[in-house]
């Protein structure tokens, strides 16, 4: 009996996972923009953007994580391909009506595979900075929202979130 095709690229015909073979898709450049928040009790956003935090400027150490993370990412998630990425820019946002921060990561390379889940990384990986640096003060903040709102470059094409 055939299997159904899912449109699952990471999984061969007999459902084994595998890095996908990019060797014949065409260079092109490409962008990734994802998005997510980290929502926290309106002292602890206070103690951030008036740059009161103990272990420092919360905003500016987690966006240097993030752009680490976003160059990581081959490291982290098990069947990315490495990348040259040629840009990563992270911003953090104050959001007093959350209250918390918002995050927006952009990652461009020139190549034959797309930037999503190195955007995806950065933007996970400054929440997760910002939590690690706050913590102490609020043990309830929410990490949320994290999602691709711009894809361009190579066969699929752009795709823009609603």
């Amino acid at each position: 009996m055939d299997k159904p095709d899912t449109g699952l690229t990471h999984f061969d015909d007999s459902g084994a996972a595998h890095m996908v073979d990019v060797s014949e898709k065409a260079v092109t450049s490409r962008i990734a923009v994802a998005e997510g928040y980290v929502k926290m009790a309106q002292h602890t956003f206070e103690i951030i953007t008036e740059g009161r935090a103990k272990k420092g400027d919360v905003i500016s150490v987690a966006r240097l994580a993030g752009i680490m993370g976003a160059k990581k990412t081959a490291d982290l998630i098990p069947l990315c391909h490495p990348l040259p990425i040629t840009k990563v820019s992270v911003d953090l946002t104050q959001d007093p009506d959350l209250p918390g921060l918002r995050i927006s990561a952009t990652v461009k390379t020139t190549g034959q595979t797309g930037v999503e889940m190195e955007a995806l990384t950065a933007v996970s990986v400054t929440a997760l900075t910002v939590h690690d640096m706050a913590k102490a003060v609020d043990k309830a903040m929410e990490i949320g929202g994290i999602r691709v709102t711009l894809k361009d470059g190579g066969k699929s094409g752009r795709y823009e979130a609603s």
